[in-house]
């Protein structure tokens, strides 16, 4: 049970670097279209990586990741300054932010349910820490970069990943592994996000009868 715990506690810490990284490098592109400059650009990567863990973190009322652990930290600059000397270096697409963005909500979106199943969430409050964790730094990113946020008016995007964390969810309660419950939910946010994107799936957007 020990070494089942602790193997947990690995995936969901690894997931979590790996999240970081991608969503910092994704708010480093979407920053890079306005123009910042390097300090403005840390400020966005940094906001974009760690605050839906924090917000997260604050709900469930536990130590803020970030500040628990400095690797998260050093992980998001480490990312963000990589990717701003790479965009001098190679000409990219402008709407290249989506796929880490896409990436990283995947990856939130699997920590941020796990960490609360963690702490004995029930599966509807976890599923929507995932959410949560997923989804809210991007929000935070959109507004420092004056744009409407992609979860509110894009492609689906916090659908996706609501439905990762319920597969997710439903896996383990069948008794599958965290392990590959983690993957199957990732996997089935990211796919879904990336269809969207590329096929233009939207929910029903608000339209008054005149």
């Amino acid at each position: 049970m020990l070494r089942t715990m602790e193997g947990i506690e690995s995936l969901v810490y690894g997931i979590g670097i790996a999240g970081v990284a991608a969503q910092a490098a994704a708010g480093v592109l979407d920053a890079g279209r306005k123009h910042f400059d390097l300090f403005g650009i840390v400020v966005v990567a940094l906001a974009a990586a760690l605050g839906g863990g924090t917000l997260r973190d604050v709900l469930l009322d536990r130590a803020v990741f970030w500040i628990a652990d400095q690797r998260y930290l050093i992980g998001a600059m480490a990312a963000g300054l990589a990717t701003f000397a790479l965009v001098r270096l190679v000409r990219l697409p402008a709407r290249l932010f989506l796929l880490p963005d896409a990436l990283g909500l995947a990856l939130f979106t699997v920590s941020g349910t796990q960490a609360a199943l963690a702490l004995g969430a029930s599966w509807l409050v976890a599923s929507l820490m995932g959410v949560i964790t997923g989804v809210f730094g991007g929000i935070v990113r959109d507004v420092l970069c004056n744009e409407l946020p992609l979860v509110f008016t894009g492609e689906l995007y916090a659908t996706a990943s609501w439905a990762g964390a319920l597969l997710l969810l439903g896996l383990m309660a069948h008794g599958i592994s965290p392990g590959q419950a983690a993957l199957a939910g990732g996997s089935l946010t990211l796919a879904l996000r990336l269809c969207a994107i590329r096929f233009g799936w939207r929910l029903p957007m608000f339209k008054a009868r005149s």
